[in-house]
This record gives structure tokens, sequence and C-alpha cells, in this order.
């Protein structure tokens, strides 16, 4: 077993996938001398997905977050859950969401994505209400 490996097992629980360290030792000539290189790469044995889920419960909060722990970035669609329920689906997810190191975004109303770490999302999605405020306010300052 290589040295990466080992680390590896050390740092990852055997339960989640591992990115696995390919090494190639490279023998290079310049002039006279030669000299060997190790060449490291990372190859990673997970897919990244997008999973659409529309929970009808509090209790498919455990498979978002499932999907979560598997580094798969959920939109989640509340609007077919009581205001209780989803409500407390966000509690849920928020706390996932700490635990792994990852972000919310709510995308409009009712509609979340979820995104682990390894996920950057650029850009915000802007909330009709405030716009209209906004817009509101704009024209009253320019007395239309």
């Amino acid at each position: 077993m290589g040295f990466f490996k080992k680390v590896a097992e050390d740092i990852f629980p055997p339960d989640e996938p591992m990115d696995e360290v390919e090494e190639e030792v490279v023998e290079t000539k310049k002039g006279n001398s030669s000299a060997k290189t190790t060449v490291s790469s990372l190859s990673s044995n997970t897919s990244n997905k997008i999973v659409c889920v529309e929970p009808r419960a509090y209790s498919e909060s455990q498979q978002i977050a499932d999907h979560l722990k598997k580094k798969n970035s959920v939109v989640v669609n509340l609007k077919r859950v009581t205001a209780d329920q989803a409500k407390r689906i966000i509690d849920f997810l928020s706390g996932t969401l700490y635990a792994i190191g990852g972000d919310l975004q709510k995308l409009g109303n009712g509609i979340y994505l979820c995104t682990p770490r390894n996920v950057d999302v650029e850009g915000r999605m802007s909330d009709e209400e405030s716009d209209k405020k906004t817009k509101a306010k704009i024209e009253d300052e320019m007395d239309f």
C-alpha cells in the first residue's frame, strides 16, 4: 500500500469515496546527467450531480442530506409541503450544510439550492419583492 493511500485512509472515513492518487516515475535526461521525478495525479471516483428533490414530508430531509454528504448539489422545491414543514426542512438542511461546510441559496419562492463544500456558485438570484421595492423607491426619487 502506497504512502498516499495510508494517509488518505487515516484522514477520510472508509465509507466515503476517496480520490485515488496515481504515481508515475519519469526519468529525464538533461545533458550528461539524468534525474528521476515522481508525478502524482488525483483521479476522482465521485461524479458530481445536481439532484432535484420535491419533498412531500419532513421525513424526506434525510435523503436530501444523504445527497449532500455524497457531494452532490441539490435543488429543493418546497411547494408541496406546509409552511411549518418547509421551515423544519430548511432548518435541518441548514444544520447539515453547516456540518459539511456547504451553502444554501434561495432561488425563488420555495426553491432552494444546497451545495456542498466542493461546489462554488457564482451570482445570486434576486427576490421579486425586493426588486419591486427598489424599483418603486427609484421611481419615487426620480418623480415620474
